[in-house]
């Protein structure tokens, strides 16, 4: 096989090698093979053009053009020209594909399935890194440079992957990328010829590799190992980029701190998922699973823009787990013992289990959050395929125990009670208006449930945007329609300015039985509801969502009082009364990324859970963006810097006259004016002379930099290198004004001279592994006679 050959199906190996980090994201994986014959035919294209003639550009637009017409067979053949043409319905039709997967992308939760729309992305996207890889690798012989397209093609999987980069396609995106710069290695060894290594054998070919690539996959190996083994080995760099969304920040035996993270990116997307993928299995000695609600996290801390749960002290997952905070010994309460299993594709850092739990027997790196009894996974343990036994208790409380509710902790209401600032006065209004005459805190939070699930007017539309903000809440009482979501944060901001400590859990109703008489749950049966406190009674679940779960109940039967006639009062009807418009001032809430103040737009789906502008993840990507910008002007800036010291004046008039040549040939390389070190001094000017077709001063300022080598390098004394730094910029200037425009973004942006910053860390290397080795065998050669006289 050839070195162009070599490098082509390397380019097309490391391609596919980072595209598997990408599998993950979505189910099947069919679409990869798809994309292995259309890159597989793309360097078949570039193979058979370079051999033809050997100018670069020809080769990449013929992959280019070629790659599009597959394209356009593959996925709109029905509206092209001859089936493979694209003419204007065909490129309509991509459009609309493209569409179709950027809506699929945001609608369905990881794994997705493989529409068409997504399947254009991803092997469209896969083709479209093949092009850069082999461009940069194979026609432009820079495969160091090639590592960048590969780059952002993990990056992007590992972002968007639940468990954030694995090791296995972290390892196969690595060696992918090391094979291709082996392989550009060899290629540039046989333009030499064959290399021997040194002793008496040397002059006999043998079958063993040339040291050069022997010392090449070791410091490969090397390398690749450094990356999987350190981070996963030293605790106090964690995992790099093998490391799952971590939870838990550990701070000591049984210590920690939970993260306020946002669990419900999701929701909507599951609700809206078409079919409902198993999530959890359960069997359970429970009476009834009407009320086995499987809860995930509570959400307690409201800010304004989110509900969110609070950064909390996580310890070792005790057994059993300590009593339920205000539950008193004279509510009654049933415990039940399930057992779970959940699904091998859903990974989620929180574990379900019904509320409140008394005990879980569970394997794995699981740590207990107290205040909202949750068990979390540690250093990337996840629920995928995880099997677990929870028993729970069910709490009956009766209506007269939670009318009778002693006032709760100060603590407690200090804490789950407070509003922000920017909710809108209309909420605690209408609040107030819905529980008139209400008795007591028992009674208004049924009152709010009914009104919302009965009496309010309100419609269930998983299709709304989501939002959990002030004026997300505000907005959903006016226009009174909305999901789980909308329903529970609505229901507890609203008791919450009643004084009734309340917070949010999120989780996943019963389930449906199945045939061997256990219960399956799916993804559209994932939830949110309101949690309300109760002094003796603790956290005591409602049901304000239309259609949804089941209402419990306590909250069924009316409530008697003293000062109550056998007629019940008539509950205020709000439909008479206009909501009012929340002011300007009310809708605009800071960090609400409004445009309009009068017109605010919630946001969308996942990111809807913070209810305003994702702050956090603007700020990441600009991070990202700034991040890869740097990278890719580390090659730039590192030959600005090169360039200053060689032209800087340092060193002797030998010196000075070496690093002014270099300079040169190098600016010539950028160029495409490859070196030739055999080649003399003036063989060397002429020939950049001819090929960088330059005239004048600057083609005389070249062979005035070579007679100054010369003398540097032959005369008994060297003469004074006065004048090379100015040659060499007229030089520069005739290179680049001779040059296309292609050619000097390209010396600009990637300049290939920069490739010996890669050759001089190997040199380095592999002086200091030569040196360590030496030092090794040393040592042994001391160690074996003393061995031996003994």
């Amino acid at each position: 096989m050839s070195g162009q050959a070599r490098l082509a199906f390397c380019a097309w190996a490391a391609t596919l090698a980072a595209a598997c980090a990408l599998l993950p994201l979505v189910a099947p994986a069919g679409w990869l093979f798809q994309a292995a014959l259309l890159l597989g035919v793309q360097s078949a294209v570039g193979a058979v053009v370079r051999r033809t003639t050997p100018a670069g550009p020809p080769a990449v637009a013929a992959q280019a053009v070629v790659s599009l017409l597959v394209l356009t067979f593959v996925f709109v053949r029905g509206d092209a020209v001859l089936g493979v043409l694209p003419g204007p319905d065909a490129v309509e039709a991509f459009g609309a594909l493209l569409a179709q997967g950027t809506a699929d992308v945001g609608r369905y939760s990881i794994p997705a399935p493989v529409t068409d729309g997504i399947r254009l992305l991803l092997v469209g996207g896969v083709v479209v890194i093949g092009l850069l890889v082999d461009l940069l690798a194979v026609t432009y012989r820079a495969a160091a440079p090639a590592g960048l397209p590969l780059l952002a093609l993990y990056s992007v999987a590992a972002g968007l992957s639940p468990e954030g980069g694995s090791r296995l396609w972290f390892l196969c995106a690595a060696a992918g990328y090391l094979l291709l710069l082996l392989a550009e290695g060899r290629d540039r060894l046989s333009r030499w010829g064959r290399v021997f290594g040194g002793g008496a054998g040397a002059a006999r070919p043998g079958p063993a590799d040339p040291p050069p690539v022997r010392t090449g996959r070791r410091i490969g190996a090397v390398a690749l190992g450094i990356a999987l083994v350190v981070p996963a080995v030293l605790p106090s760099l964690g995992g790099g980029l093998l490391d799952a969304a971590r939870q838990g920040r550990g701070t000591g035996d049984g210590g920690g701190t939970i993260s306020a993270v946002n669990p419900l990116v999701a929701l909507q997307d599951s609700l809206n998922q078409p079919d409902n993928r198993t999530v959890l299995t359960y069997t359970t000695d429970a009476g009834s699973t009407s009320d086995m609600y499987l809860r995930i996290v509570a959400l307690d801390r409201f800010d304004g823009t989110s509900w969110k749960p609070s950064e909390r002290r996580i310890t070792d997952l005790p057994r059993p787990l300590p009593p339920v905070p205000g539950l008193s010994p004279s509510v009654a309460t049933e415990r039940v013992t399930t057992s779970f299993r959940a699904a091998g594709w859903y990974a989620q850092n929180w574990l379900p289990m019904p509320y409140p739990a008394a005990e879980v027997r569970i394997d794995g790196r699981w740590r207990f959050e107290p205040e909202g009894r949750t068990l979390v996974g540690d250093r990337g343990q996840t629920t995928r395929g995880v099997r677990y036994e929870v028993d729970s208790l069910v709490v009956r409380p009766t209506a007269r125990q939670l009318a009778q509710a002693p006032a709760p902790p100060p603590q407690i209401m200090e804490e789950y009670t407070g509003v922000p600032d920017s909710l809108p006065s209309v909420v605690a209004e209408m609040a107030r208006n819905v529980t008139e005459g209400a008795a007591g805190d028992y009674e208004r939070a049924v009152r709010l449930q009914d009104w919302f699930s009965s009496q309010g007017g309100f419609r269930y539309d998983t299709q709304v945007k989501a939002g959990s903000g002030s004026a997300a809440i505000a907005r959903f009482l006016e226009d009174r329609e909305g999901f789980c979501v909308h329903f529970a944060f609505s229901m507890a901001a609203m008791a919450r300015t009643l004084d009734i400590p309340a917070r949010v859990a999120v989780g996943f109703t019963a389930g449906a039985s199945d045939d061997s008489g256990g219960m399956t749950v799916g993804l559209q049966d994932a939830h949110a509801w309101p949690e309300l406190y109760f002094e003796g009674v603790g956290w005591t679940r409602f049901e304000p969502t239309p259609s949804r779960g089941s209402v419990p109940e306590y909250t069924q039967p009316d409530l008697p009082s003293p000062e109550q006639s056998d007629v019940p009062e008539p509950r205020p009807d709000d439909s008479a009364q206009p909501l009012p418009e929340p002011s300007r001032s009310e809708e605009c809430v800071p960090g609400q990324g409004t445009e309009d103040c009068g017109a605010a737009a919630l946001p969308r789906g996942g990111e809807a859970a913070g209810g305003g502008f994702p702050v956090g993840r603007a700020l990441l990507v600009a991070a990202s963006v700034l991040l890869a910008a740097g990278i890719l002007a580390l090659p730039a800036l590192w030959r600005s810097r090169v360039r200053h010291r060689r032209l800087g004046g340092g060193g002797g008039p030998g010196v000075r006259t070496l690093a002014a040549w270099r300079e040169a040939t190098d600016s010539a390389w950028d160029l495409g004016v490859l070196p030739q070190e055999s080649a003399t001094v003036r063989t060397a000017a002429a020939r950049v002379v001819r090929l960088g077709r330059l005239e004048g001063e600057a083609a005389g300022a070249v062979h005035r930099l070579a007679a100054a080598v010369e003398q540097a390098l032959y005369a008994p004394e060297p003469r004074s290198a006065q004048g090379l730094a100015e040659d060499v910029r007229r030089v520069r200037a005739g290179l680049w004004a001779a040059a296309g425009r292609g050619a000097r973004l390209r010396a600009l942006l990637l300049p290939r001279s920069a490739v010996r910053a890669v050759w001089a860390v190997s040199e380095r290397w592999s002086a200091s592994a030569g040196r360590w080795s030496g030092s090794v065998r040393r040592a042994l050669a001391r160690v074996r006679p003393s061995r031996q006289r003994v």
